[in-house]
């Protein structure tokens, strides 16, 4: 500054009093590294023989990319689910790497076969974990439907790709047969024949209660989605001022509770459904009837959540995980190998 700008007198001479700071945050032009690995050669003056030096394990080709940029390139394929042209593209444009998308998908395949051993880690630790979460939803591998399953928690997951949906793909997870505390999942009937405690998602229930309240004006199932909101709200300020349950409270939270089925067995009569006619005579219930039963046949697992404050009141953890998958499906496409979904 060499004069003032209201007077214009000369400012060389004038001391300066304090400084007025503005930062800029930028990153570097990103410069690629090359790091040149010898070997010695030698001849033995006794033999004859040639000797070698081994290049280090990771080192097996004359001229590869390194772990960082392999690194990179993967975490841009299944973290935020860009197609491999679209990687290799980047690579070029930012730091004129020429990465072709079949170096990629070598690179994931090898990292996918690492990481086995990490991968039975999580199974056992899933395995022993007090709540797990299940889900399943469809994908579309070969152009031909599979099965993406998930078990989960706040710490770990686990997808298994499948071409079943049901007790063969499971049982492949390896999971939930050896499992021994409290599973929450839609309620499947699958689900439901494994051995250990089970807990419903109850988002799933009030969707359907609503449903059942808008389309058949149904008094009981406005009442029971209420009651559920409300007892959710009990267990989270349970948990939020880390106080026990009031047994009293939760008995008489489960008394409304069924007093309202009381209420729906009243507005929906063992009869039968006469808009329809099924086999052999048999006429199928009601969707009304058909959700009251599930309540009916599974309160307990309705209502765990409500005596067990580290059972969920619904199965987000596992749906937020599955939602991943249905974000790679719309941005990158369907799969077309096994491997590749399994990778």
């Amino acid at each position: 500054m060499s004069c003032c700008k209201e007077c214009g007198h000369t400012l060389e001479n004038v001391e300066v009093e304090a400084y007025e700071k503005r930062q800029v945050f930028d990153i570097p032009p990103v410069n690629l590294i090359v790091t040149e690995h010898k070997s010695q050669i030698k001849t033995c003056p006794h033999c004859g023989r040639i000797n070698k030096a081994v290049f280090p394990e990771s080192v097996k080709y004359p001229v590869q990319y390194g772990p960082n940029i392999l690194a990179s390139a993967i975490y841009c394929k299944n973290h935020h689910f860009i197609p491999y042209e679209r990687i290799s593209e980047f690579f070029e444009d930012i730091m004129g790497i020429k990465i072709c998308p079949a170096t990629i998908i070598r690179a994931e395949k090898e990292c996918f076969q690492n990481l086995e051993c990490f991968e039975n880690i999580i199974r056992e630790k899933l395995m022993t974990s007090y709540v797990v979460h299940f889900d399943e939803t469809g994908m579309k591998i070969e152009g031909k439907r599979h099965w993406l399953h998930v078990a989960s928690n706040d710490k770990y997951t686990c997808y298994l790709p499948h071409s079943k949906r049901g007790a063969e793909a499971i049982d492949a997870m390896g999971i939930l047969p050896e499992f021994k505390g409290v599973a929450v999942h839609d309620g499947w009937k699958p689900y439901n024949v494994y051995d250990c405690d089970h807990a419903l998602c109850n988002a799933h229930l009030q969707r359907e209660l609503t449903g059942i309240e808008e389309n058949y004006k149904q008094q009981w199932a406005k009442e029971m989605n209420k009651l559920l909101t409300e007892m959710k709200k009990y267990t989270d300020e349970c948990k939020e001022q880390v106080k026990e349950l009031d047994f009293e409270q939760i008995k008489a939270l489960e008394e409304r509770f069924d007093a309202i089925i009381m209420k729906g067995i009243e507005e929906n009569p063992q009869s039968l459904n006469p808009e329809k006619q099924g086999k052999r005579g048999k006429n199928p219930k009601t969707k009304a009837r058909n959700l009251l039963d599930r309540f009916i046949e599974h309160k307990e697992k309705i209502l765990r959540f409500l005596k067990d404050l580290k059972v969920p009141f619904e199965n987000n953890q596992a749906e937020r995980d599955i939602r991943m998958m249905k974000l790679q499906q719309k941005i990158s496409g369907t799969f077309r190998t096994t491997q590749g979904a399994q990778a």
